[in-house]
């Protein structure tokens, strides 16, 4: 049986920034086009996708490009052309959320299903399977068990977040941005309410927490259960972060390529998606780049302690407390060494997240650029910058080498070179060189396989050099040199043509049954393309998307598994004699009722349209 293949997949905010991703060590990246992909801020070029799909290609890596916001209809004809577009410059594959866009003559370029179609169930799963699409985005909030129920029912390649941001609803499901500032989250332009400070009051009026980001979750790591979710069906681990720095990319990127590879070694019944094996010049450390803290979410079922309810910014690591003050200076006990650069933070008097840059460190005494007037004997400090370790990533800090063995021999009229890698491709080179006997044998054995092993400037590093020769001849430099670039250029070619794109699964036929026979504004229909293709799969009622501004009463706004009645240990199911009443989120003169699924253990945030915020977009035609 052959290998499965695992996948780490990371972003790119841009073609610099994906090349990088590859080189520490992601199997896959994607990346937003000019239009359509769901971060209006993270848009790129088809140049800079033809870019990075070439150098991606080299190691049999793949390119997935965003094309996953829903669509007006007039955003058809344009969304369609940039899809040619991205197949044209190399993409292999396309992260798709409108169904509309199935309805289009699209190239024959694999259809990922993204995490903005709420895949949260094996029919669903099941569904966009047989609808074409070959790898599926599944929602951040699943448990193992239910990662496991949606593996037994779907053949499609299981995807899963694995580090970064968490969205505190169910992707695909937040309306809240839409509603406050017109600004659809659906569409990629989120204004991140979630992140803003709310006061939590009950039923009656009792103020339960004040002024705390009550909506804003700390940051998804996976780490510590990579096996699991192996062993319940994930195939790809995807990294959050296409507006993330470049330090984040190649940090966050090396740290789970280190960690599948770990697991890879010791599990021959799995392989990497790519070639290659990548060295870094620094360790990786998760911790060090931004992060609202941890936490594996509901991977392990239902955890307390999952929101980053003090602030939404990266306070960093702890290093001490303040011990000593002076005007333009304070002494610290910290743990760990401080460098000159380095960024600190601190909870000020009002536990509002404050910062200070170090100009200057003299053992535990620190300078700042500017002394803060609130700091105190005491307080705790933690690194959200640290210099030392940024410098290290500003620069080249990884390699990515793919190994292959050479076999240097003899032929009639002079020497060839055969060249196999790691993914059994050949190729080679001869050279027609008259036979001269070596003067000294033993050293030119060796020189030559020193010659034959350099391979620095390539994607290649020698791991077996055999010579298989009747006795030790003298050959120059030159063309020891040349044999080696004509067999490496030869095995690039060959690798070239043998790298083929990832088909286009076709849709059962005839179509099937999509899961429910009605859609409410919650199935983001935004064009007759999608209503088209819902009708087509058998529902008889579909009502507009959010963003059609014609769900004018409140309605859930949100929907999300995080719940504040459990986060305050006031859940029904937890503690006897408490009833599942409604509350209150109060953000100055917004007020959101919170209304409580116990059954489905799932919070809804309740809220309408605010007057004069709405960004009109036109019903479809129906």
């Amino acid at each position: 049986m052959n290998p499965v293949p695992l996948e780490l997949l990371a972003p790119a905010q841009n073609a610099d920034f994906g090349i990088e991703a590859i080189n520490h060590g992601a199997d896959a990246v994607y990346i937003g086009g000019p239009a359509f992909g769901a971060r209006a801020d993270a848009g790129n070029g088809i140049a800079d996708i033809e870019r990075l799909a070439s150098h991606a290609h080299r190691f049999f890596a793949r390119v997935f490009v965003t094309l996953n916001t829903i669509l007006r209809d007039d955003e058809l004809e344009p969304a369609r052309r940039l899809a040619w577009q991205a197949y044209e410059a190399g993409a292999d594959a396309l992260i798709v959320q409108d169904m509309g866009l199935l309805q289009l003559d699209l190239p024959p370029l694999a259809l990922h299903a993204s995490t903005q179609c709420d895949i949260r169930t094996p029919q669903k799963a099941r569904f966009l399977q047989d609808a074409g699409f070959s790898q599926l985005v599944l929602a951040r909030e699943l448990t193992l068990q239910e990662i496991a129920a949606i593996a037994v029912t779907s053949k499609a390649t299981l995807e899963f977040f694995v580090h970064g941001a968490l969205c505190v609803a169910y992707s695909g499901q937040c309306y809240i941005s839409h509603a406050h500032t017109g600004r659809s989250a659906n569409r990629g332009e989120c204004s991140q309410a979630c992140r803003l400070p709310y006061t939590l009051e009950d039923e009656t009026g009792r103020i339960v927490a004040h002024d705390k980001h009550l909506l804003s979750m700390k940051d998804n790591d996976q780490s510590a259960n990579l096996q699991a979710l192996i062993e319940a069906g994930i195939r790809s681990f995807k990294i959050e972060g296409r507006l993330k720095d470049l330090a984040y990319v190649k940090n966050i990127t090396a740290h789970y390529r280190t960690l599948i590879d770990s697991f890879l070694d010791k599990s021959p019944e799995f392989r990497r998606a790519a070639s290659g094996r990548c060295t870094y010049t620094f360790t990786p450390r998760p911790e060090k780049t931004f992060n609202r803290g941890a936490t594996d979410y509901f991977v392990n079922e239902r955890q307390a302690d999952i929101g980053a309810f003090d602030t939404p910014k990266f306070s960093g690591e702890p290093v001490g407390r303040v011990t000593r003050l002076a005007p333009d200076w304070f002494e610290v006990d910290a743990a760990a060494p401080l460098h000159n650069g380095d960024g600190l933070s601190y909870y000020d008097n009002h536990r509002e997240l404050a910062g200070l840059r170090i100009n200057r460190v003299e053992g535990i005494r620190l300078f700042p650029r500017e002394m803060p007037a609130d700091l105190k004997t005491g307080t705790e400090l933690y690194r959200n910058r640290d210099q030392e370790f940024e410098r290290a990533l500003e620069k080249k800090s990884a390699e990515r080498r793919i190994r292959l063995r050479m076999q240097f021999s003899e032929t009639a009229d002079g020497f060839a070179l055969q060249l196999a890698d790691e993914d059994g491709i050949m190729a080679g080179a001869t050279l027609a060189q008259a036979k001269e006997p070596a003067q000294n044998a033993e050293r030119t054995v060796v020189a030559l396989g020193e010659a034959l092993g350099k391979l620095g400037g390539s994607d290649f590093v020698a791991t077996e050099i055999v010579q298989k020769l009747a006795q030790p001849w003298f050959l120059p430099a030159a063309a020891i040199n040349g044999l080696r670039r004509d067999a490496v250029a030869a095995l690039v070619a060959a690798r070239a043509a043998a790298c083929e794109r990832p088909p286009r699964a076709a849709p059962v036929e005839p179509p099937v049954a999509y899961p429910e026979n009605e859609l409410s504004y919650l199935g983001n229909v935004l064009n007759s393309a999608a209503r088209a293709f819902y009708e087509k799969h058998g529902v008889s009622v579909i009502a507009d998307a959010y963003e059609t501004n014609t769900e004018k009463g409140e309605v859930s706004l949100m929907i999300t598994r995080h719940c504040l009645r459990y986060s305050f240990n006031l859940c029904p199911k937890e503690v006897k004699g408490i009833r599942p009443d409604p509350m209150t989120l109060v953000n100055g003169k917004e007020k959101l009722t919170l209304r409580f699924d116990c059954k489905r253990c799932e919070m809804h945030v309740i809220g309408k349209l605010r007057k004069g915020r709405q960004i009109s977009i036109t019903p479809v035609a129906h």
